[in-house]
């Protein structure tokens, strides 16, 4: 019997994103005076203390779920979203839709659609406070969850819902035998990173903050034998400072005995981005994409690297590859960072993803 279709079932969270853009005026606190002088500008976000102003206030769609879902689409794979937004958030949903997301399992709730406040400075970096709301009022039962994977290959979860439903998704999906990516963003608690059933894993996505994050919550377990080679970065490798820092981390995450099995991705920013798939014999190591334009927004940079590698998966999966070997896994690397690197040349989150054609016409 032949195989179905590749699916993605995305389960996670759409935000409306309220963006405050710099450059920023910082109000420092005079001592004695009762009231606020400005003293100085700077291309930064606030601080502790401080209160700043904004030269520009804009609202787009966002949350990590919907971005992710976008990107897969954008990169050419078939996905459905499974969420929820307020009345307020409707409008979020038919963009969704019409950038080819299969938004049939949205809802609309009572009370407001999830928000993320965030502080864009000129350089394009960004500082976010996320808050919940619709986000988190599914509850997720056993017969819907069964439902929304029936047709699905894989299923992309991350961390802005309840984490119940990340666990009873996860879990129903692996039992069935569904190719499982998780990136654990925002980080979870501690007691929650070592009670996760890891084993359950199919595929890791982290940024290097998460996965020293991850790391230092899980403990150093290593299997036997995998960390063979020593920690430092290959000698062909670039000599990075990010990279040089980031590698051991990763390579002792990808080593801890619930990860040992688990196929491992971290993103470095500029620096590019890191595998390390345990069928392999060589960790896999990409440079960011060599832009075109100015940085202007990384917002949804990792999101849109994120769903590039998963509909670089699912054309692997349709095309019979169960095994990935050095240079098909390098090709998703590369890819998925092209399209990261034209994300960060656009405003927004949902905006800026590219089309697979356009990566494909810069890629030439």
């Amino acid at each position: 019997m032949s195989q179905i279709p590749s699916h993605c079932l995305v389960r996670g969270s759409i935000n409306i994103d309220e963006f405050f853009h710099g450059k920023f005026y910082h109000y420092q606190p005079i001592h004695f005076l009762i009231f606020y002088f400005p003293t100085y500008i700077v291309n930064d976000v606030v601080r502790p203390g401080e209160t700043i102003s904004s030269t520009k206030f804009e609202r787009r769609a966002g949350g990590k779920g919907a971005n992710q879902a976008a990107a897969v689409a954008q990169a050419g794979g078939r996905v459905s979203l499974v969420g929820a937004v307020g009345e307020d958030g409707k409008w979020v949903v038919n963009d969704l839709e019409s950038m080819g997301v299969n938004v049939d399992s949205v809802s609309v709730v009572e009370g407001p659609t999830g928000r993320a406040i965030i502080q864009l400075t000129p350089a394009g970096e960004n500082c976010i406070i996320l808050h919940r709301g619709a986000n988190f009022a599914l509850e997720d039962l056993p017969d819907q969850i069964v439902s929304h994977l029936v047709s699905s290959t894989h299923i992309l979860l991350q961390n802005e819902i309840p984490w119940s439903g990340t666990l009873a998704y996860l879990e129903h999906a692996h039992a069935r035998g569904i190719i499982t990516i998780f990136n654990p963003s925002p980080m979870p608690p501690a007691d929650q990173i070592r009670s996760f059933p890891w084993t359950a894993l199919s595929w890791l996505l982290v940024n290097e903050v998460e996965a020293e994050g991850l790391l230092n919550s899980l403990g150093s377990q290593p299997s036997p034998s995998l960390l063979d080679g020593g920690l430092s970065t290959p000698a062909e490798w670039p000599a990075f400072p990010a990279l040089s820092a980031t590698y051991p981390i990763v390579k002792k995450l990808s080593s801890h005995q619930c990860l040992s099995s688990t196929n491992v991705v971290c993103t470095i920013g500029p620096a590019g981005a890191i595998a390390i798939i345990p069928t392999l014999t060589d960790a896999i190591y990409v440079p960011a994409a060599k832009l075109q334009g100015d940085v202007r927004d990384t917002t949804g940079a990792g999101d849109c690297f994120t769903g590039y590698l998963i509909a670089g998966l699912m054309r692997l999966y349709d095309s019979g590859t169960n095994t990935l070997s050095q240079d098909n896994a390098t090709d998703l690397l590369i890819y998925s960072t092209h399209a990261a690197g034209m994300c960060v040349e656009k405003r927004g989150a949902l905006e800026s993803i590219p089309r697979r054609m356009d990566v494909d016409a810069r890629l030439g």
